[in-house]
């Protein structure tokens, strides 16, 4: 296994414009038909979704929503974590939210591998040991899924009338595909 190692990215401190110039250029594009000062920050819909970091995603379609409809929270695998919830209660008392759907989606990374695996991936493949960080892995999406409802519906700091729901994603056919627990 190789060894943990100190990182500095980024000596430089000014802005890496040649490596951000397509996103610097498309965000002046959008600045131009930009319609959305109106929007407060607050959940229009009421809604807050937990879902993956996954690039096939766009929650906003999925559930036929607009922007200012809903709080995306994103992480790999699509897991309640400490700062999920954390995230959660300042949204529930803040930000409008009332419902809560947490939303892992089929052919998930994080559900295809155990976590030493990916441990072992990231060192060989990269040189990086990162067994000190806990990845998370998804054996059962399922299982999962209802520990992590469970776990935001008895979180004591949010408000008992939270309503909190768990549906998995078809990222082949679109489907959401809601489960009881």
């Amino acid at each position: 296994m190789t060894e943990q190692r100190a990182h500095f990215r980024q000596v430089d401190p000014h802005f890496p414009d040649a490596a951000f110039a397509d996103v610097i250029t498309s965000n002046h594009d959008y600045v131009k038909d930009f319609q959305d000062s109106h929007l407060t920050g607050r959940a229009a819909k009421e809604l807050a979704v937990v879902t993956c970091m996954d690039s096939r995603i766009n929650p906003l379609a999925v559930l036929g929503m607009e922007e200012g409809d809903v709080k995306i929270l994103r992480n790999a695998g699509a897991r309640v974590t400490d700062d999920v919830l954390r995230t959660l209660v300042l949204a529930s008392y803040l930000l409008n939210v009332k419902r809560v759907l947490i939303m892992p989606h089929t052919d998930c990374k994080m559900a295809s591998a155990t976590e030493d695996q990916i441990h072992e991936t990231i060192a060989n493949d990269f040189g990086v040991d990162i067994r000190s960080i806990e990845v998370r892995v998804v054996p059962d999406q399922r299982d999962a899924l209802e520990r992590d409802v469970i776990r935001v519906r008895s979180y004591p700091f949010l408000p008992e009338d939270l309503i909190v729901g768990g549906a998995i994603y078809d990222v082949k056919t679109g489907a959401l595909n809601p489960q009881d627990f």
